[in-house]
């Protein structure tokens, strides 16, 4: 067996605990970590829910050094860097620099905060990080890839799986990822997946409804208790 750090620290943190399975809500990155502690020991694991991105099989990363936006975060105050994030990632469209930008210089000041996100909202966030920088948050899980080292060889999800997903969720205009969530290729994958579409839903989709999100993943969970 290989390693992978993430999923590993998840499966130490249940060693020597009262829980025989869980379920795991894992958003963005936090989808990864979640996928492989269910491939690694499936037998901890009772059901998934990923928020905004669906169950893609593990691959070798095709970064190993420094990440851009670890310079580019380090360019401006938390408190800026949080705003630029819920700006630029609430947005349908796929934000992508130009070769003589960063993903930060795409945000003009003016641009207002998303109506569902307020300025005490902003106010938390940047003073969390202001304490605990971006280093860690970057870190763990794209430095954790880096180092995963997997002897997987069935990369089928075997546990029930809810997947929701916002339509103007910009991961969506990932080349080929719109026509791949709900295809005869996931579902080979995830065969137990239920995938559930809120129209109006962003990548922040758990902050911008947050009662619906919370009402579907309760309903999945009686279900599967």
């Amino acid at each position: 067996m290989g390693t992978c750090p993430n999923a590993c620290h998840l499966s130490q943190s249940l060693e020597g605990s009262s829980y025989i399975l869980v379920f795991l809500v894992a958003k963005d990155f936090g989808a990864r970590p979640a996928y492989m502690l269910a491939l690694l020991h499936p037998e901890k694991v009772s059901a998934i829910i990923t928020l905004g991105v669906p169950y893609v099989p593990p691959t070798p990363p095709k970064f190993t050094k420094l990440l851009p936006e670890e310079a580019d975060f380090g360019r401006f105050d938390a408190k800026t860097v949080v705003r630029n994030v819920y700006i630029l990632f609430s947005r349908s469209e796929l934000p992508i620099a130009l070769e003589n930008q960063e993903i930060m210089d795409l945000v003009n000041s003016e641009t207002p905060l998303p109506p569902w996100f307020t300025e005490e909202d902003l106010q938390t966030y940047g003073d969390l990080y202001e304490k605990s920088g971006f280093e860690t948050a970057l870190q763990v899980p794209y430095r954790a890839i880096i180092n995963e080292e997997y002897g997987i060889t069935d990369f089928t999800v075997k546990v029930p799986v809810l997947l929701i997903m916002g339509e103007k969720d910009y991961t969506l205009r990932f080349p080929g990822m719109k026509d791949y969530i709900g295809s005869e290729k996931m579902k080979q994958l995830v065969p137990d997946l239920d995938i559930i579409h809120l129209p109006e839903g962003t990548h922040f989709l758990q902050e911008q409804f947050p009662d619906r999100v919370n009402q579907l993943i309760l309903d999945f969970l009686k279900r599967h208790v």
